[in-house]
């Protein structure tokens, strides 16, 4: 039998929105949204379906209703209005939607309805836009069953349709609330029982590392992905702390003014983030920034306890009621009625790259059996660990995919610390010796809030995944978030005047920070000599000289510790910090040739690969062979004799003083033989500021070398060919 379509008058149709008002029991007595002011031409459609729960406004309070629809988007929100059963579906085996895909529900409702259909391959393509001519069609179909007429429909709607024009927010919302005024629900397919699967959303950054400019677009695409899931979780897997002015001038302040406004659910620790611990007031920034949070830190394998600063504000329990501005070993938190639980580690190798001083790091292992073992004793099955300690960092410390192996139990690892963009989700499905085990997926989102990390993962009722996916959304492509962009301005103001001044040297060509990226790149500030680490140790051995009047023979700086380049052009102050940010100062050692020489073994034990403690010198030659085993790669250490005016051995049983930054002679990245020297007592801190020695000495030269002297050579490094000059 054919359904009987009721056709509307147009002052009926204008009463429709009143009647959802009135179904709904909720009347929307003035707009809810800063960008949709009364005299909107959709204001009523977007109230009413905001009351209705059908659709939702963005973080910043706006809904913009100018703004285009996806595919995904517009499916969640036909279903919403047609009162669709999303949660008892048949699936449509689109091959580009997960059943832990947001729009998976939604989706499957309007293809059993026959509402929607895919396309040809067997995709839905849940992200592209849709336009006028593709929703009109849906419109079409829908009308087979709900008594509605499209043309009518489309007319009171007040929306103008061009078959190939994007469709926007405000136009949706304005159909469907016509549509949702006059239809009556219809006898809809029988669909099979409801999963009793649980599906979580997660949303990650790591390695922000103060870059706070991208904030304001990272609040974008935080407010974007929770508009579609409101139930989500927001995590940071730690480094916030050290790396541009925003840092130097706030101490992480300004951080987490946005973190609290982002609403970050949870939070771990880098190795960084301790790197103040060596300045007067020790760690006195990090409790501060701690106290500051909105949501809990955690990491469960970090003892304060001999820090007297932090007492009071950790525990190395897993809290069930976690408070905000305190540091826990982990957390539960409910999402939807279920329990996941958080962990959090910290890489023990913080304790030689970083300066955490009284504050020390246990095995992670034995702390993430300990974690699991306490969740699945308060009877959750769905735990989360939040790490810094590097997707495939040395196996010496810690890393996520032996974490992953090593340990049952963990179904998500949110990762940090090698600044890993992983692209798709990192499976790890089998133990440490091979054997099957339920699968532990391994996520990580790059670095300086270039990437908002999001996944979609499903639990069967064991707390086995069964579904995912995942994604990294490019934050540069989005718009920033007005909010943010006002509360960066206070922050950038102070931090652009500071920046912008020129510093008196002019580069014609760039001074790079190479880096191994991909396969082709084969030159990195952590593996090889570069003219910017030349500069600096130029001023190290300078001031060092002037500053001691010692005969310092010459001067070593970690490839670790210089973070940026500089472009051709004035150069300014800003630009000089940043290369150089963590604030260490300039020291002295006297330190034995033969300990010497065991450092620059230790400097050059994986090149060609990239090493953080590679030593850039200055006043020296090195030639290595990186072809032979570890520990015996050194063909000849010299140092210039101003003397003999000519480059000497440098010999095992003589004594040599030389010039390094305070992390690298108190033993930072595993340096134990500079260790040695500095608890003997042959260590003096100079209390000068790097960037201050490096703008002192860039600022004094006739001519900035832009290429590379030879003071570091490989001779199992393929030879390179030479350059033609150009006149």
């Amino acid at each position: 039998m054919t359904k009987k379509r009721k056709q509307y008058t147009a002052a009926a149709l204008a009463t429709m929105t009143a009647v959802v008002v009135g179904a709904t029991g909720v009347v929307a007595e003035q707009s809810m949204y800063s960008d949709v002011s009364d005299s909107h031409k959709y204001s009523e459609a977007i109230q009413v379906l905001t009351a209705a729960g059908i659709v939702t406004g963005y973080g910043d309070g706006t809904f913009k209703p100018d703004a285009t629809v996806t595919r995904g988007q517009a499916a969640k929100m036909i279903a919403g209005a047609l009162k669709l059963d999303t949660t008892k579906v048949i699936d449509p085996k689109f091959s580009d939607i997960a059943q832990s895909n947001h729009y998976y529900g939604a989706i499957s409702a309007l293809v059993a309805t026959g509402f929607i259909t895919g396309y040809e391959d067997n995709t839905f393509r849940s992200s592209e836009e849709i336009t006028h001519g593709q929703f009109a069609a849906i419109l079409t179909n829908v009308s087979a069953i709900y008594p509605i007429d499209t043309q009518m429909v489309l007319k009171a709607a007040n929306v103008s349709f061009n078959l190939t024009s994007e469709l926007t927010r405000g136009e949706l919302a304005s159909v469907l609330a016509t549509v949702l005024a006059g239809a009556t629900t219809p006898e809809l397919p029988e669909t099979p029982e409801a999963s009793e699967n649980f599906k979580l959303s997660v949303m990650h950054v790591n390695d922000t590392h103060a870059r706070v400019e991208n904030f304001p677009k990272l609040m974008t695409a935080v407010n974007d992905f929770r508009a579609t899931s409101s139930e989500s979780l927001l995590l940071h897997s730690g480094d916030s702390f050290t790396g541009t002015l925003y840092f130097s001038e706030f101490k992480g302040q300004a951080d987490i003014q946005f973190f609290n406004e982002l609403g970050f659910d949870a939070m771990t620790l880098g190795n960084h983030d301790f790197d103040l611990g060596s300045s007067p007031e020790g760690h006195q920034a990090l409790v501060d920034f701690v106290q500051a949070a909105n949501f809990p830190v955690v990491t469960a394998n970090t003892d304060f306890s001999k820090d007297a600063i932090f007492d009071g504000l950790f525990t190395d329990l897993i809290s069930s009621e976690p408070e905000n501005g305190q540091i826990y070993a982990g957390m539960v938190k409910e999402i939807n009625g279920e329990k996941v639980g958080i962990f959090g580690l910290t890489t023990e190798e913080t304790k030689v790259t970083s300066s955490p001083n009284k504050v020390t790091f246990e095995n992670y292992i034995k702390k993430a059996e300990k974690a699991v073992k306490a969740f699945e004793g308060m009877g959750i099955n769905k735990i989360i660990a939040l790490t810094h300690i590097g997707f495939d960092d040395s196996a010496d410390y810690d890393n996520d995919q032996i974490l992953a192996k090593a340990v049952p139990g963990i179904d998500v690892i949110v990762g940090a610390h090698s600044h890993t963009k992983i692209e798709e989700p990192y499976i790890v499905d089998t133990n440490t010796v091979g054997e099957k085990k339920d699968a532990t997926i391994i996520v990580q989102a790059g670095e300086q809030a270039n990437y908002l990390g999001t996944l979609d993962v499903e639990f069967d009722e064991q707390g086995v995944v069964v579904a995912h996916e995942g994604q990294l959304i490019d934050v540069a492509k989005l718009a920033a978030n007005p909010k943010g962009t006002k509360m960066l301005a206070q922050y950038k103001e102070k931090v652009d005047v500071f920046a912008s001044n020129e510093i008196g040297v002019t580069l014609t060509e760039p001074l790079t920070n190479p880096r191994k990226n991909t396969t082709a790149d084969t030159v990195s500030v952590r593996s090889d000599e570069t003219a910017l680490g030349n500069i600096i140790t130029d001023g190290m051995l300078a001031k060092a000289k002037s500053f001691t009047g010692k005969n310092v023979v010459m001067a070593l700086q970690n490839g670790g510790g210089i973070r940026s380049d500089i472009p051709a052009g004035n150069v300014t102050l800003g630009q000089a910090i940043t290369v150089l940010p963590f604030t260490n100062t300039l020291a002295v050692m006297d330190i034995s040739g033969a300990d010497l020489l065991e450092a620059f073994e230790f400097s050059v034990r994986q090149a060609p690969e990239e090493n953080g403690g590679f030593l850039h010198i200055a006043g020296a030659q090195l030639v290595y062979d990186s072809s032979k085993e570890a520990g015996s790669r050194i063909v000849s250490l010299k140092y210039y004799d101003e003397k003999t005016k000519a480059y000497v051995d440098i010999k095992a049983d003589q004594t040599y003083t030389v010039a390094t930054n305070a992390f690298t002679a108190g033993g930072g990245d595993g340096y134990k033989m500079l260790r040695k020297v500095y608890d003997a007592g042959k260590v003096q801190d100079l209390g000068l500021s790097d960037w201050e020695n490096f703008v002192e000495h860039l600022s004094s030269l006739k001519e900035v070398k832009t290429t590379t002297e030879g003071r570091i050579t490989d001779v199992a490094a393929p030879v390179k060919e030479a350059k033609e000059e150009t006149k």
